[in-house]
């Protein structure tokens, strides 16, 4: 069955609110002072996102509330999953990273599969954030926002979560391994 880009049954609208629901209830922690029925509310009125929601779940992200932007009112949510997303494991850089690969090619790339679902990579300065909200990535590493300076010299960055300490790292943006994906954000 082909998917219907963007859009939403009744029934996946109501199944993906259930378990965005459930899961801001049991970790409010990452949310103090928020209310489910305005992040509902604001989900309601904006389906694209809820659907990029749903595929960040699909793909095991896992997503949660973790700010809210005042000034726009726009609710932020990040993958939240233990380690990095299993849907979104197993991926380069960018496309730049895999064309540029001549053979054992990676079935796709991080920027344009989170331009696909509709997030953004995490920064490292998100990721950090993330970070401060339990323990991420203790197995896996998830690759973040690559600053331009890094990127022309060929490179990407990765974060990670060991010892009990964020560390960030670099490797070539054309490597990818099978603990390694990225996490993303979506301001709704």
């Amino acid at each position: 069955m082909a998917k219907n880009i963007n859009k939403l049954s009744q029934e996946q609208q109501e199944e993906i609110l259930k378990t965005l629901k459930s899961r801001f209830e049991k970790n409010m922690n990452r949310h103090k002072g928020l209310v489910w029925t305005k992040v509902e509310e604001r989900l309601n009125s904006k389906p694209a996102k809820l659907w990029s929601l749903n595929e960040m779940e699909e793909t095991g992200g896992e997503p949660d509330v973790v700010g809210h932007d005042k000034k726009t009112g726009e609710y932020i949510f990040y993958d939240c999953s233990a380690e990095s997303p299993k849907g979104r494991r197993s991926l380069c850089y960018d496309r730049k990273a895999w064309e540029s690969r001549k053979e054992h090619k990676p079935d796709n790339n991080v920027m344009d599969v989170a331009a696909d679902i509709g997030i953004d990579p995490l920064t490292e300065e998100e990721y950090r954030a993330l970070q401060e909200l339990g323990a991420f990535d203790l197995k896996t590493s998830s690759w973040v926002l690559t600053p331009a300076a890094i990127r022309k010299h060929g490179g990407a960055i990765f974060c990670d979560r060991r010892y009990d300490h964020v560390f960030i790292y670099h490797n070539g943006a054309d490597s990818y391994y099978a603990a390694r994906g990225f996490r993303g954000s979506l301001r709704v």
